[in-house]
């Protein structure tokens, strides 16, 4: 019987001791692990306090964003802002983000569950190789927990990069609302009030003869600009924020027109805007060949112009069209 006790004491003893010695580098590496995480917080909350948009070299993207333990999401903008990159877009993305930034660490609703970075090529060119990242600007949300999924880097040809698309995306991926606020612009104000100045201006001039207000000319050719603005997709580029162009980093080719059927630059707009002006222009040549009183030399001519521009211009938007609309069968002419 003693020999029994003293050996299940002597199992017990064995069974505590590797139960502690397994124990307290457990808990040990658990401190420690919070005690890094708790650093890394306190020296991203101290950043952001200075500046809402951190910027990032290698070292810092590598220890803050990609190395754990981490309990927070890291927006990161990659981009390209040196003049000689030349990077048009980079910029105007830029100042969307820090729109978005300066939004989110002014809002009551600031915590430490999210953070916003950035990180220049020309400061952070291993992270471009390291993510195998070949264009800029690009958005990639690296969560809290695990790694970036497809979701987690934002379709900016598709969506534009005005701050309010890129809070939409921000709060599918994070469960983060953030209201955009944007610094008051006078612009639109002040050029409101003077177009109302000059137009009382006129009036006031021409108030002895107000029959210019029912010159059927003036407000057709209002009315055309307007429809032209908004069939051109003005529109869509003022709630969508798209890009102007697209510079290739590679090659250096700058393209105005999109690829995809479900997107534009602003440039196609304007391009599309100039085509559609061209096919109107057109047709009113032909219609004012028609029914004009000049001689039958002059309006041959005006016929012949006016042709001319439907069918040039008319071809051009087709192969616009042709080449978003992948497939499409038909073409006319030069489309």
């Amino acid at each position: 019987m003693a020999a029994r006790r003293w050996f299940w004491c002597v199992s017990v003893t064995m069974v505590v001791a590797l139960l502690l010695i397994y124990e307290i580098p457990s808990a040990s590496a658990q401190r420690k692990k919070e005690m890094v995480l708790s650093e890394k917080v306190s020296q991203l909350m101290e950043w952001t306090n200075k500046r809402p948009v951190i910027r990032m070299n290698g070292d810092k993207f590598r220890r803050l964003v990609k190395a754990p333990p981490r309990n927070y999401s890291v927006i990161v903008m990659f981009t390209a802002l040196q003049l000689h990159r030349q990077c048009v877009v980079c910029k105007q993305a830029d100042e969307e983000f820090q729109i978005l930034a300066n939004s989110w660490r002014y809002s009551s609703a600031f915590t430490n569950r999210i953070f916003f970075a950035m990180v220049d090529f020309d400061e952070g060119s291993d992270v471009f190789q390291m993510l195998n990242m070949n264009s800029a600007p690009t958005f990639i949300n690296f969560p809290a927990k695990g790694k970036p999924k497809r979701g987690d880097t934002y379709e900016l040809q598709v969506r534009g990069f005005s701050a309010e698309q890129i809070a939409r995306w921000i709060a599918d991926r994070t469960d983060v609302n953030i209201r955009v606020i944007r610094p008051p612009n006078y612009a639109g104000p002040l050029m409101l009030g003077l177009l109302l100045a000059v137009i009382g201006g006129l009036v006031y001039l021409r108030r002895s003869n107000m029959e210019f207000l029912f010159n059927k000319t003036g407000w057709a050719f209002a009315a055309l600009c307007f429809v032209l603005a908004m069939t051109s997709g003005q529109m869509w580029n003022h709630i969508r924020g798209p890009p102007y162009a697209h510079k290739n980093p590679h090659t250096g080719h700058v393209n105005y027109i999109h690829g995809s059927s479900q997107a534009q630059f602003v440039a196609e707009t304007h391009i599309v805007l100039l085509f559609n002006g061209g096919v109107t222009l057109g047709m009113v040549l032909l219609c004012e060949a028609a029914t004009s009183d000049m001689d039958i030399g002059k309006r041959k001519i005006m016929c012949m112009a006016g042709i001319g521009l439907v069918v040039l211009f008319f071809s051009w938007m087709l192969s616009i069209f042709r080449s978003k609309y992948h497939g499409y069968p038909y073409s006319f002419l030069m489309s």
